[in-house]
């Protein structure tokens, strides 16, 4: 007989006798405690007992940990006032840590019709509420952070020393010959795209593909469990237990803006039929129509307070439990939206800025979403970093010879002070980005002109249009030699661009061996050989491989590359006084109205310690498409320089009258001291 239990701790929580259940549903008139066999035959109901504000809850001796279950909640059905509650739809637990089964399209799971739907949606597992994770987390500081984004599946997948068991899964990426490359590649923090439980949309059900990005939600409690073998939480938990022995950090991409039910149409999976009013936001005059903040189908609710709780108790389970170092939201607009538009100081922002539980996670925002005034970069509170889109579109019109964008390149390579400096925070809080999931590879920015995403089944009209990339001459792939040297040494502009910039850097996986998705920019359906990285390119490119190598660690080894505050002009640190200046071919302070016509300059940061020491770094750009003679300065006391790093195959020349020639279309790096 189930007793009446405790409110308290949402989800099942279990201890020696049996388990705790408790769901919170504003709405419900009855909620029903289903219980499965290992078949996935229902073999016992339970009405839980009683309800204290909105939570239902309930006491069940002998039910111990592993045991399958799902709810069916009864009460009001009109679609059109949003009441969207119906007892033939088995429901996901919000709160359950592990899924077990798969979701399958069938009519059951709409909630316009009495079919039982249980078989066709994924049923929730009793698990504990989750210890204290055992490793200790490495805390790389800000300043020293380089992000390295990638897909869990599309990672492992054709990774040759991956087993085909673990392939695809958190076991592959586990691997110690995976994380041994990611450690020598010498990036701080793995970026994993969405790991939570995700459905395929619809249409690409019906179309034979599979959503392969994961943002498309059901649960934000339980990992996917199409990535594991097993246990999806006790293997995530472990593959991030294996990266950080490794002394990587592991940043987890989470999308608390929508969920896999889509819109008015969609599949009742959870939230749904539990509370379809609390979870999502409606129009205020109709609402049984979904605001589409998104652009998927709806908008999650994160004025409510017990959504926010929801969004809260997730990231502190993955911090505390699971062991994750930090998170970046996607469309995370959606998170300081009010009835009004955005606002940074919106409850969720606040709390997930001063939860104590989250105090030491890292806090990155995607500063956009597709409804009105959605555009926010720059204007998240402080301890959030964002990524910032202005940052690649400057960098690749630079180098792609867009005229006139040299101050631009000179704003993004000094840590885009115009966008962040205003809000308090310094440069780490511009994640520079020059590739990404969503869009070309490095390689395809070179390579293609136009996207092609025919695959994807939406008439090329998906993805982005404007990607500020060339192909000098030939679209796609070429055996052209001299294409192959001008593509080359123009990625390695934009990859020495990215990691000689003040601010946080973030690579996309694959882009260090010429990964290509043959001119895909959004292959979010592409869980195939498009999405999968091609591990032969890294015999196929292995020089390029190890000049990212390069790049990477001499931004590490290079503090002046990675200051901790915006320098203009002179400003005394910690590590000394820091200068910088900007200077012209001749030698010469830039003056404003060169920046519209020159297309060669050079950045010089100096560091002049306390005890007479000095350092001295200096950044030589050059896109012109002849060699540049550029003077280091006419006033400046003679340096000796070396040069660390140049895209360029064949060396700059220093002479000893402090002249630099700087061949055609490259970047170059000197250090001094």
């Amino acid at each position: 007989m189930i007793e009446t239990g405790r409110p308290e701790t949402l989800g099942p929580s279990p201890d020696k006798d049996g388990t705790n259940f408790a769901v919170y549903s504003s709405i419900a008139e009855r909620v029903e405690l289903c219980l499965f066999d290992e078949a996935g035959v229902q073999v016992a109901r339970h009405d839980l007992p009683d309800c204290c504000d909105g939570v239902w809850h309930g006491y069940l001796p002998g039910c111990s940990e592993g045991q399958l279950y799902g709810y069916r909640v009864h009460g009001p059905h009109n679609p059109e006032r949003g009441l969207r509650c119906n007892a033939n739809k088995l429901l996901v637990d919000p709160y359950a840590r592990r899924l077990q089964g798969d979701f399958f399209w069938t009519d059951a799971v709409f909630d316009t019709n009495d079919e039982d739907s249980a078989g066709s949606v994924p049923l929730s597992v009793v698990t504990g509420n989750g210890a204290p994770a055992e490793h200790q987390k490495p805390s790389v500081p800000w300043d020293e952070t380089i992000f390295y984004e990638c897909n869990v599946r599309g990672y492992t997948m054709r990774h040759p020393a991956v087993d085909e068991v673990d392939r695809g899964k958190f076991s592959g990426l586990g691997n110690s010959s995976v994380i041994e490359y990611i450690k020598a590649l010498g990036v701080t923090s793995v970026e994993l795209m969405p790991v939570y439980a995700f459905i395929d949309e619809h249409h690409l059900a019906k179309m034979g593909l599979r959503n392969f990005w994961g943002y498309n939600s059901i649960s934000f409690f339980a990992p996917m469990p199409r990535y594991a073998n097993a246990a999806a939480d006790i293997e995530l938990r472990d593959m991030i237990r294996c990266i950080h022995d490794a002394g990587l950090e592991v940043i987890l991409d989470v999308a608390y803006n929508h969920t896999g039910e889509a819109g008015h149409d969609g599949p009742t999976v959870g939230f749904r039929g539990i509370d379809n009013l609390t979870y999502y936001r409606t129009l205020p005059h109709d609402p049984g129509a979904y605001i589409n903040d998104t652009g998927c189908g709806n908008t999650l609710n994160v004025e409510h307070p017990r959504v926010r709780q929801m969004v809260i108790d997730s990231l502190a389970y993955f911090s505390e439990s699971i062991g994750v170092d930090g998170f970046r939201f996607d469309l995370a607009t959606v998170l300081g939206r009010r009835h009004h538009g955005f606002s940074k100081g919106h409850p969720l922002l606040l709390d997930i800025s001063n939860d104590a539980r989250l105090a030491n996670v890292k806090l990155i925002a995607e500063p956009w979403d597709p409804g009105p005034g959605g555009y926010q970069l720059g204007n998240f509170p402080p301890r959030w970093a964002e990524w910032n889109d202005i940052y690649r579109d400057g960098v690749r019109q630079f180098w792609r010879g867009d005229a006139g964008k040299s101050g631009v390149l000179a704003r993004r390579l000094h840590g885009s002070a115009d966008i962040f400096e205003a809000s308090g925070r310094g440069p780490v809080a511009s994640v520079n980005l020059i590739t990404a999931h969503d869009g070309f590879t490095l390689r395809d920015s070179v390579s293609y002109v136009h996207r092609h995403n025919e695959a994807n089944g939406e008439d090329n009209r998906d993805g982005h249009s404007h990607n500020y990339s060339c192909n000098y001459g030939v679209e796609g792939n070429s055996d052209n030699e001299e294409i192959t040297r001008r593509r080359r040494r123009h990625s390695l502009n934009l990859l020495a661009t990215l990691l000689m910039s003040q601010g946080t850097p973030m690579i996309l996986a694959g882009d260090e061996f010429g990964n290509s998705q043959q001119g895909n920019n959004n292959a979010y359906a592409q869980d195939n050989e498009t999405g999968w990285l091609d591990w032969s390119n890294l015999d196929a490119e292995p020089l390029f491989a190890e000049l990212t190598r390069e790049l990477v660690w001499l931004r590490r080894e290079t503090p002046l590359l990675r200051l901790p505050q915006y320098v203009h002009g002179e400003l005394e640190l910690t590590e000394g006084t820091v200068r910088i200046d900007w200077i012209n071919q001749y030698g010469d302070t830039k003056q404003e109205a060169e920046w519209a016509h020159s297309r060669a300059f050079t950045k010089v940061i100096t560091c002049s310690r306390p005890d007479g020491s000095e350092s001295a770094v200096a950044i030589l750009v050059n896109a012109h498409d002849h060699a540049a003679d550029m003077r280091l300065s006419r006033s400046e006391r003679v340096r000796d320089w070396r040069i660390a790093f140049c895209s360029a195959r064949e060396e700059p020349e220093i002479s000893d009258a402090r002249k630099v020639t700087l061949p055609a279309q490259s970047i170059a790096l000197l250090v001094s001291g």
